[in-house]
């Protein structure tokens, strides 16, 4: 099982800017999407945005489509794949837990679904100030 690591949670001021991180080290994903889901409190995990591990092609979800940004490391680094989320202009619905997680089937990620993805991050948390 792949452990990913979610770097750059914190605090961000309403109407700032925040880019996380999210490293699967060892470079084991292959195939598929790697995915965004964010969770707000006393809410469901639901998908934020998606990009592709060969073609590096993004998909963000409907509703998310203005406020999120995704990309990809690829300078070359073959022992570790990164992504990053980037937060734009944050207001207070932004305020969540963010995941990422694999999806090497691509059964899952540009539906915005979390069920069907693989392995997962242990999540940052993100808070907007007002």
């Amino acid at each position: 099982q792949v452990q990913l690591v979610e770097l750059g949670g914190g605090l961000v001021q309403h109407g700032g800017s925040l880019r996380l991180s999210c490293v699967v080290p060892g470079f084991t994903v292959k195939d598929g999407y790697i995915g965004w889901f964010g969770q707000a409190p006393g809410k469901e995990r639901e998908g934020v945005a998606c990009v592709g591990v060969n073609d590096g092609s993004t998909d963000i979800q409907d509703s998310r489509k203005g406020r999120f940004e995704i990309s990809r490391d690829i300078s070359g680094n073959k022992d570790r794949y990164t992504t990053y989320l980037s937060i734009l202009q944050a207001s207070p619905e932004v305020t969540a837990d963010y995941y990422c997680a694999t999806d090497p089937l691509s059964v899952s990620c540009l539906s915005g679904s979390w069920i069907g993805m693989n392995d997962w991050g242990q999540g940052t948390r993100v808070t907007v100030s007002v």
